[in-house]
């Protein structure tokens, strides 16, 4: 019921916000690194989270703890509307992120205790490392989302994708807690991508997510990743949690890792993510976005598939990390990933 609410309520409100965001100039304008047609309205995160809460505040969460995520979602979608408006300097930004996380890690006690059996010699409990590593993981989560937000379709199809995969782990488990929360997300993200993703009916996107979504995103995948892998009632393993969110975190260390070897910054802009090798090859946009969200869709097969066989989970983990390392050795040099799409286009 609240899913398709908040599916309905998304697309009857993005038009009126279409409007609001041209007169605001609240818009992304072509040229540069940006290759899309036309000014596009920055409003997607602006509708989709501000649905997804007024939803979710009528389901009764355990505001001890919601309360906590609303304050950082809304100081993360003011900072990123200003961002998206009047390009904030990156320093505001990244306060904001560790603002945020700070909000949901501490007093919202989205805190990974608990990596799981990742080596095969027992579980291995974070201590007193808890809350810096919870910390910085919902940062450098916030950043990969924000850094594949690329491509119609991309970051909220891959956000749809995390979301389809957590639910289902809610429904084998029976640990369906927050279950409804989640497809309440599933749903705005649903509305959005009508406007957003490519398809027969639309040759392009006619909103954009915008930084505000984008970094939103993040940091709401960061605190269902966290929620829903610990504790007793955890529904999911954290080593399935990776898998699920392999790509974007590949990708990210990927680019960082290049970038840093190039003696550039990490957050310098360019076009060698792993989206835009598809581009760069000749792909067109919608079937760029369709390969790598099947290549998301089928990572997080592999996780929760995995973990349904009762697989061992020290066997994900070292089939995660030599994935890990074997992406940041193609990213060094985007050559590597092009000859491989280039190959498989002419096959």
């Amino acid at each position: 019921m609240f899913a398709i609410t908040a599916f309905l309520g998304v697309i009857i409100l993005i038009p009126v916000f279409q409007r609001l965001a041209i007169r605001l100039g609240l818009v992304d304008v072509p040229g540069g690194r940006k290759r899309h047609e036309g000014t596009i309205p920055l409003i997607g995160g602006l509708v989709i989270f501000p649905v997804f809460m007024l939803l979710i505040a009528f389901q009764e969460p355990d505001w001890e703890t919601y309360v906590w995520l609303f304050g950082a979602l809304t100081l993360i979608i003011f900072v990123g509307a200003l961002d998206d408006r009047f390009e904030i300097p990156p320093w505001i930004k990244f306060g904001a992120q560790f603002i945020a996380a700070f909000l949901i890690v501490i007093p919202g006690q989205a805190q990974i205790l608990n990596l799981g059996d990742l080596f095969g010699f027992g579980p291995l409990w974070m201590g007193w490392v808890t809350l810096p590593f919870s910390v910085i993981a919902t940062v450098l989560l916030i950043n990969a989302i924000n850094l594949m937000d690329g491509l119609d379709g991309l970051s909220g199809g891959k956000g749809f994708i995390i979301m389809f995969w957590f639910t289902v782990c809610g429904i084998l488990t029976g640990h369906s807690q927050d279950l409804g929360f989640i497809m309440t997300l599933i749903g705005a993200l649903g509305g959005f991508l009508v406007y957003n993703m490519r398809h027969p009916l639309r040759k392009q996107a006619s909103i954009f997510m915008g930084d505000s979504g984008s970094m939103a995103l993040g940091l709401i995948i960061a605190w269902f990743s966290i929620h829903l892998s610990q504790g007793s009632n955890a529904s999911i393993k954290p080593i399935a949690v990776a898998w699920v969110l392999a790509l974007p975190i590949f990708d990210t260390c990927g680019q960082f890792a290049r970038r840093i070897g190039e003696g550039r910054h990490p957050f310098d802009a360019d076009h060698n993510h792993f989206h835009h090798h598809f581009i760069n090859e000749g792909l067109s946009v919608g079937r760029s976005t369709a390969l790598i969200l099947l290549i998301g869709f089928i990572s997080g097969l592999i996780g929760v598939g995995s973990m349904a066989f009762g697989l061992p989970e020290s066997v994900l983990t070292y089939s995660w990390i030599i994935l890990l390392f074997l992406h940041i050795f193609m990213s060094i040099k985007p050559d590597r990933f092009r000859r491989i799409i280039r190959c498989l286009i002419r096959s």
